[in-house]
């Protein structure tokens, strides 16, 4: 019993003890869950084979031929992938009225494609209302969506009158697979997607403490990958608590619940961030500065051995360890995980700090603190736990815990945002646009080729997807043209190595369609490949393969991203500096917001929802990073703006970061007894706020001369 116990207190497994032990199982599971939160990626690319595999049996037994195959799967992909509803009930009330819409276009389709200009004008139409939809939020987007896939798909598959009763029937059974495998074969509830999500938080944050592990015990040669890793740890998890905050609505059964929840994940978050600092701080040679986390690329500061005793790295590494085991077992209980909480838990007592240099004892506060977040976050996720083996150290901070969740109100409802009108409407504006960019598409690609000009229309529409920016269409069309032509080539050995075998092509095609859906999230240029080595097994199945084919939609790839951009540059254009602009000024105004709030109730102010407010700075920062991709670009040749738009960003997580923990700060007034609201706060910190809404002005209007103030640091006027 006592080498147990030894193995425990130095947070080491111990082979022998099964309740302490982890399986492999379990790791696997973690790191599954770590590499793709939620399982949103596995579950997408699962219901999408799932379903084309499924309508591939039913026409397959029912005699159809191949091109009605071709089309079922297509359908099935098409009708799986554009539902993007959250609800249960409101993804089958889209389904459902999908496929009306998607006869009536393969109808249209037939019908319109002996008739040139007339079948031309109707697809630039239907394009503009597909892209227009999207204002009426995710049904409106899904049913646009299929109505323009269909419609290609019809002039893919060479649709006619006559073979319009054969398609009729392949996209009735597709939609019907697609609803088969989506609520019954690969369900997905709100409730288990959080669940799902949550489990992703607890495995992120290991990884991240193994990341803080490493970096205590990087050399000088080694400190630059340690603290990338840190990094990359960070932004993961912070990801991570993003994507359980836009969920947290669906998946929880009642408001309470929800804010708790996000409560505990955001103080977890801080609280590791935190840790992380202060233990680079340690390890440098004078404080290090925050930025240092938040700017890629940025080298680590010099590194050293830990001031103070021999012993306080052994100590240190132990206790992070131990710190790893009590995330990584947050679901499991027992006599080995409450002395590994009592004893982390007891370093928020300056008594039980070990003798150490002022900064090593600030990482073992951390560390105290961030275990204190681990155990708030398992209450929250997993009810009342076992009170029986706490020490005063835990059960203090389980009391502290309570009162806080007692504390939690619903919160105030947000205020809508006031949207655009007219042709100031993103979605009206990227109708136009989208538009007048498939109009020379249409043009130019006949010019190409009279059979296959629809593959440049299908380039146009795709780069104006999820992108708001004359320079977010440039990068998007150059990552599709860059994955096409490495698509072709590979579409060229596949069709070289499957010949006539029908089955075999159909079953690369499944595994290209869920490497393309498992890879879109994290690479368009990885998905677009997919897609290209998948048509060229379609051609092959329909008996058109060719090598004039494959070059065929490389060309047509190029001229529909160039008609994107040029559409994009000349039509009601956004230019990405117009666009990061704005975006700059809400950041700014949600930083001051937060701020104020914050700063507000930690001097005797009335309660406020700050959890909430830091969150909508870290959507609007979110959104602000994405727009500056354009800049960041490794291709971009202005290495200027790149390296300043990668400072600015780096500046404002930095700025995020200490906004997010001054409010989880502010919301811990009504209960920690070591905060108190102080009012000359609020005098002091204002000349701060004020000078975040100064520079917002001055990047909206450049007529601003306003001066930012300076004068002493806020320590000493307090």
């Amino acid at each position: 019993m006592a080498g147990v116990r030894e193995c425990v207190r130095d947070g080491r497994e111990c082979g022998g003890v099964k309740a302490a032990g982890r399986s492999v199982r379990g790791g696997l599971r973690d790191r599954l869950a770590a590499s793709d939160p939620g399982l949103l990626r596995l579950t997408a690319g699962l219901r999408t084979v799932g379903a084309v595999a499924l309508t591939l049996a039913v026409l397959a037994a029912a005699g159809f031929d191949v091109t009605h195959m071709v089309a079922g799967a297509m359908s099935a992909m098409v009708s799986t992938f554009a539902i993007r509803e959250r609800q249960r009930g409101a993804q089958a009330v889209t389904l459902a009225v999908g496929l009306p819409v998607a006869l009536v276009s393969v109808s249209l389709g037939a019908v319109l494609s002996e008739r040139v200009v007339v079948g031309d004008l109707f697809f630039v139409v239907l394009i503009f209302c597909a892209v227009y939809g999207r204002r009426f939020g995710d049904r409106g987007t899904a049913l646009g969506l299929i109505g323009f896939q269909v419609y290609f798909l019809s002039l893919f598959v060479g649709a006619s009158t006559g073979t319009l009763p054969g398609l009729w029937a392949a996209l009735a059974v597709a939609f019907a697979c697609s609803a088969l495998v989506r609520f019954a074969v690969v369900p997905v509830t709100p409730a288990g997607l959080l669940q799902r999500l949550r489990q992703a938080f607890r495995a992120r944050l290991a990884q991240l403490v193994s990341a803080h592990l490493a970096l205590l015990d990087a050399g000088p040669e080694d400190a630059d990958k340690a603290l990338a890793d840190v990094r990359e740890g960070n932004a993961r998890l912070h990801e991570t608590a993003l994507m359980i905050q836009s969920r947290l609505e669906e998946g929880t059964p009642d408001e309470s619940t929800a804010r708790l929840v996000q409560r505990r994940i955001a103080d977890a978050e801080i609280a590791a961030e935190r840790l992380g600092l202060l233990l680079l701080s340690a390890r440098s040679a004078q404080r290090a500065d925050t930025l240092t986390l938040h700017l890629p690329g940025a080298p680590a500061p010099e590194v050293g051995r830990l001031p103070g005793p021999d012993d306080a790295t052994a100590l240190l590494r132990r206790d992070l360890l131990a710190l790893r085991a009590l995330v990584v077992r947050t679901g499991t209980g027992g006599t080995a995980v409450a002395q590994l909480r009592n004893r982390l838990l007891g370093y928020r007592d300056e008594e039980n700090l070990p003798p150490a240099s002022p900064a090593v004892r600030d990482v073992f506060r951390g560390i105290g603190e961030t275990a204190r977040a681990v155990m708030g976050l398992r209450v929250a996720l997993e009810g009342p736990q076992d009170e029986s083996d706490d020490s005063p150290a835990t059960a203090r901070s389980r009391e502290e815990l309570e009162a806080e969740d007692a504390a939690i109100d619903a919160g105030e409802e947000a205020e809508a945002a006031e949207q655009p009108k007219g042709l100031r409407r993103p979605t009206t504006r990227a109708a136009v646009q989208v538009s007048v960019g498939s109009a020379l598409a249409i043009v130019g690609g006949e010019l190409l080729s009279t059979n296959r000009w629809y593959w440049a229309v299908l380039t146009c529409w795709i780069v104006f997807i999820n992108t708001a920016s004359t320079g977010e269409i440039l990068v998007k069309g150059y990552r599709r043209l860059l994955g096409t032509v490495f698509g072709v080539v590979a579409g060229i050995l596949l069709a070289a190595l499957v010949g006539r075998h029908t089955w075999t092509a159909f079953a690369l095609v499944l595994l290209l369609i869920f490497a393309m859906f498992y890879t879109a999230p994290l690479s368009y240029t990885l998905m677009s490949f997919f897609v290209t080595a998948m048509l060229g097994l379609l051609y092959t199945l329909l008996h058109t393969y060719s090598w004039e084919v494959l070059v065929l939609r490389v060309e047509e790839t190029a001229l529909g991203a160039a008609c994107g951009v040029f559409a994009a540059a000349l039509v009601l254009p956004v230019r990405t500096d117009r666009r990061t602009s704005e975006l700059l000024v809400t950041v700014l105004e949600r930083l001051a917001e937060v701020t104020e709030a914050a700063v507000g109730q930690l001097s005797g102010g009335p309660a406020g929802d700050l959890l909430d407010k830091a969150r909508a700075l870290d959507q609007a920062l979110g959104d602000l990073r994405s727009a500056t991709q354009p800049l960041t670009h490794p291709v971009t040749p202005l290495r200027a703006r790149r390296t300043t738009a990668r400072y600015v960003v780096a500046l404002l997580e930095t700025c995020a970061y200490h906004a997010r923990s001054l409010a989880a700060t502010a919301e811990l007034l009504p209960t920690h007894p070591s905060i108190a609201a102080d009012p000359r706060l609020r005098g002091a910190a204002g000349r701060t706020v004020r000078n975040i809404v100064t520079i917002a002005d001055r990047v909206a209007d450049e007529e601003v001369t306003a001066a930012v103030d300076t004068g002493p640091s806020i320590a000493s006027l307090l």
